[in-house]
């Protein structure tokens, strides 16, 4: 057996760095069991969608429940405005019960929503005219002799007091007729409807005028007064300005009326029957 022959000191330092070798080591080893489980690193990763739904959704369920909206009715008041700017209607088997051929003119302003003879306001939209004798509220039918445009109309008016002319025309007939760019055509006038019975007499009147300066009027008016004093005289100016004479006979009577008419001579205007009722 030999025997070793190595310093003490150098033994210890052999020692020494054997330690610190298997310290390395240890750490070594250490370390790379750490970097074999890396950390996780925090991902925000958003939520899955909600499972497929296999009912309607309930809007739409709803809405198919409800019922369609029902058509409101229009009120009384516009039904009524609507009906009385319409085009009058006939019976299918509607005859004329009285012709005349003649010279139709329209009015609007100034005589819109003024009063009528029939009460009523005058309302130039309307399907109206003025006669001077044909019962108010009759329905008459209006043709244009040039052009063949025909219209029923409905008489609330008196007029026009003008030689010739043998109905006025409110604007909506005119436009209809033909009327209205022209401002006068010739037209053929069909009564089919009256208002009034044809045993009914009626209530007639003079008319003269018109004057464009009041004094005129009022200095025949008192002539008449004094020459008719059963007769009531009445001097008044038209909205437009000039001025007329109404002279009501006794009893509103059809031939007094005309003998009233046929005995009168005026200056200036024209002298017409007319029919009050």
């Amino acid at each position: 057996m030999q025997t070793s022959t190595q310093p003490a000191g150098t033994r210890r330092r052999d020692i020494t760095s054997g330690l610190l070798m298997l310290l390395f080591v240890l750490l070594g080893i250490l370390f790379l069991s750490a970097c074999g489980h890396p950390k996780q690193a925090h991902v925000n990763v958003p939520p899955p969608p909600p499972p497929a739904s296999t009912t309607e959704p309930t809007e739409s369920r709803s809405a198919a429940n409800v019922p369609a909206p029902k058509t409101v009715p229009k009120p009384k008041e516009e039904a009524s405005a609507e009906a009385d700017l319409a085009e009058p209607t006939l019976p299918a088997n509607a005859r004329p019960v009285a012709t005349e051929t003649g010279l139709a003119s329209w009015y609007g302003p100034p005589y819109h929503n003024r009063r009528g003879s029939n009460g009523e306001i005058y309302n130039m939209h309307a399907m109206t005219a003025a006669h001077r004798t044909f019962p108010l509220g009759s329905i008459v039918r209006v043709t244009n002799l040039k052009t063949g445009s025909t219209t029923l109309v409905r008489i609330t008016d008196r007029g026009p007091f003008i030689p010739g002319r043998v109905v006025d025309l409110s604007l909506a007939a005119a436009q209809k007729l033909d009327v209205w760019k022209p401002g006068v055509a010739k037209v053929k006038v069909e009564l089919m409807q009256s208002s009034a019975s044809p045993a009914s007499p009626g209530k007639w009147a003079v008319q003269i005028g018109g004057f464009p300066h009041e004094p005129a009027a009022t200095k025949l008016a008192d002539h008449l007064k004094r020459r008719y004093h059963t007769a009531n005289v009445l001097c008044f100016a038209s909205p437009v300005g000039d001025w007329w004479i109404r002279i009501r006979v006794l009893d509103d009577d059809h031939e007094r009326a005309q003998k009233l008419a046929a005995e009168t001579q005026t200056p200036e205007g024209s002298v017409f029957v007319v029919r009050l009722d």
